[in-house]
C-alpha cells in the first residue's frame, strides 16, 4: 500500500498503511531504542532496592519479552483487545513506589527474595483486573476524562520525562562526571543530528533520524573515550519464560496502593492514546474514539496480567512512542507487529540487551530529550482542542501548579501516610487527580458545554 498523502498531512505512513519490511524494521528499531532503557530501568531500581540482584537478568529479560507481547497485542488487536495502533508497552515507573512498599512489607516480615517477588506479582495480577474492568466504562467516564484532563496529563508526562532526558544528557543520575563538557557536547551533538535529519524532505532520512543520531553519538563517544564496548560473559544464553516462577501470594495491605496506581495508569493510558490518535490523524471525539480507548485500556490491563504471570512488573502504554511517531512520521500500526518480536528477541537473548545498554547516557539523553519534548508538545496540542474559558484555565493552572510543585519539592508529603505519598509523589498522579477532581467539582457553564452532533452520538453509544 502507498503511504498516505493529503494536504497538511506530514505522515509518511498512516495508521493502516503497510510499509515494506525494511522501512518498517527501521521504524520499529527506533521505537525499541527509544524505550529500551525505560523498560529495563524499573526492574533495575526494584531489584537493587529489595536485594533481588541475583534475579535481575531474568527480571530484565521478562520485562522486555512481555513488553513485546503486549505491543504486538495492541497493534494486532486480537479478539478486540488492543487499540490497533503503535502502543508500545513498557514497564511503568508509576508503580515503583507501591511495588517497593509491598516488597519492604514482605521483607520486614522476614520473607526471602522469592517471597517478595511472589507477593509483588500476586497483587499486580489482581490489580490488573482493576484496569480491565475500568476499560468497560471509559465511555461513561468521558465527561471526566476530557481533552482538557488528558491534555494536562500528557503535558505533565512529557515534562516529567524531560527531566529523565536532561539527566541522561548530563551523564546520568548521580554520575561522578555529571555535567562535564564532554557529556554536554555529546548530548548536544546527537540532538543537533536528529533535528537536522528530521527537517529533511526525504522520508528515508526522517525515518532513520533517531537511529543515525544514536549511531553517530555512540561513534563520537567511542572516539572520545566515553564508550568502551565489552562482552558480558556471566549472562545466560537464553531466558525461558516460566509462569509464576516465584510462586503466588496476596495481601490487602500491599494490594490497595497498587490498585490505586492502576486507576492512575488508566488515566495515563487514555492521555497517551489520545495523543497517539492525534498524531495518527484519528478522531479524538465520537464513537470510534471511545471504542479505541476501551480496547486500548483493555489491552493495557491484559498486558499487565501477562506481565504478572511471567515475572514482569506492570506495563503501560509508553509516551515515548508518540515522540517517535511525531519525529518519523510513521504511524502505521503494522510497525507494531515488528516492534513486538524485536522486544521479545531482546528478552530471549539477554546479551543483545546488555550490548544496547552500553550506549552512553549522554547519547541517549540527546535523543530522548527531543522526543520527550515532543510528548509535552502533543499534550499542549490536545489542550488546544478544549475550550479554554475561565474554568478551563483555572483547572490547567491549578493542576500544573500542584503537579509540578510536588515534583519540585518531593519531601513536601513526607509527613503524610505512605499511601498518600505513593499516590501523589509524582507530577503525573498529583496533577492528573487534581484535574479530575476540579472538572467534577467546577460546573461547566451551559454556554460552553458542547452540544453538537458528535456529543449526541457519544450519548447514544453510552446508552
Amino acid at each position: 500500500m502507498q503511504p498516505e498523502s493529503s494536504p497538511n498531512n506530514d505522515l509518511i505512513y498512516g495508521l493502516n498503511d503497510r510499509p515494506k519490511p525494511l522501512p518498517a524494521v527501521l521504524a520499529a528499531l527506533q521505537h525499541v531504542l527509544a524505550s529500551f532503557v525505560g523498560i529495563i530501568t524499573p526492574p533495575l531500581i526494584i531489584g537493587s532496592a529489595l536485594g533481588l540482584t541475583v534475579y535481575l537478568p531474568y527480571l530484565i529479560s521478562m520485562a522486555l519479552m512481555v513488553s513485546g507481547v503486549g505491543t504486538f497485542i495492541q497493534a494486532r488487536r486480537p479478539f478486540g483487545i488492543g487499540a490497533g495502533m503503535i502502543c508500545l508497552q513498557g514497564t511503568s515507573f508509576a508503580f515503583l513506589g507501591a511495588i517497593l512498599s509491598a516488597g519492604f512489607l514482605v521483607k520486614q516480615r522476614g520473607g526471602n527474595p522469592e517471597d517478595i517477588l511472589a507477593m509483588i506479582f500476586g497483587v499486580c495480577f489482581f490489580g490488573a483486573l482493576v484496569q480491565i474492568v475500568l476499560s468497560r466504562f471509559i465511555g461513561q467516564l468521558r465527561r471526566v476524562i476530557t481533552p482538557l484532563v488528558t491534555g494536562i496529563v500528557i503535558t505533565l508526562i512529557g515534562i516529567s520525562l524531560i527531566n529523565v532526558g536532561i539527566t541522561d544528557l548530563g551523564g546520568g543520575f548521580k554520575a561522578p562526571d555529571f555535567g562535564e563538557p564532554i557529556n554536554l557536547g555529546l548530548g548536544a551533538f546527537v540532538l543537533l543530528v536528529i533535528i537536522l535529519l528530521n527537517r529533511s524532505n526525504t522520508p528515508w532520512v526522517r525515518l532513520s533520524a533517531i537511529i543515525i543520531g544514536l549511531a553517530a553519538g555512540s561513534l563520537a563517544a567511542w572516539f572520545c573515550g566515553k564508550l568502551e564496548p565489552h562482552i558480558i560473559t556471566d549472562l545466560p544464553i537464553i531466558s525461558v519464560p516460566i509462569p509464576f516462577k516465584f510462586g503466588f501470594n496476596f495481601d490487602w495491605t500491599a494490594f490497595l496502593p497498587v490498585a490505586l496506581i492502576y486507576l492512575i495508569s488508566t488515566l495515563e493510558t487514555v492521555g497517551d492514546l489520545t495523543a497517539n490518535c492525534m498524531l495518527s490523524r484519528q478522531p479524538i471525539t465520537g464513537p470510534s474514539y471511545i471504542a479505541r480507548l476501551k480496547s486500548g485500556v483493555l489491552g493495557d490491563g491484559v498486558s499487565c496480567m501477562i506481565a504478572a504471570t511471567f515475572s514482569a512488573f506492570p506495563n503501560t502504554t509508553f509516551a515515548q512512542n508518540n515522540g517517535v511517531i511525531q519525529l518519523t512520521g510513521v504511524a502505521s500500526r503494522y510497525v507494531g507487529l515488528y516492534i513486538g518480536p524485536l522486544l521479545f528477541m531482546l528478552g530471549l537473548f539477554p546479551m543483545i540487551g546488555a550490548l544496547l545498554e552500553q550506549i552512553p547516557k549522554p547519547v541517549l539523553g540527546g535523543a530522548t530529550l527531543v522526543m520527550f519534548g515532543s510528548v509535552a508538545a502533543a499534550g499542549v496540542r490536545i489542550l488546544s482542542q478544549a475550550r479554554l474559558d475561565r474554568r478551563s484555565m483555572l483547572i490547567i493552572a491549578t493542576s500544573f501548579g500542584v503537579g509540578l510543585g510536588i515534583a519540585a519539592q518531593p519531601t513536601l508529603l513526607s509527613h503524610l501516610p505512605k499511601m498518600v505519598q505513593t499516590l501523589f509523589d509524582s507530577a503525573i498522579t498529583s496533577g492528573g487527580i487534581t484535574a479530575i477532581v476540579m472538572c467534577m467539582l467546577l460546573p461547566e457553564h451551559k454556554d460552553t458545554a458542547p452540544a453538537d452532533q458528535t456529543e449526541a452520538k457519544i450519548d447514544a453509544l453510552e446508552h
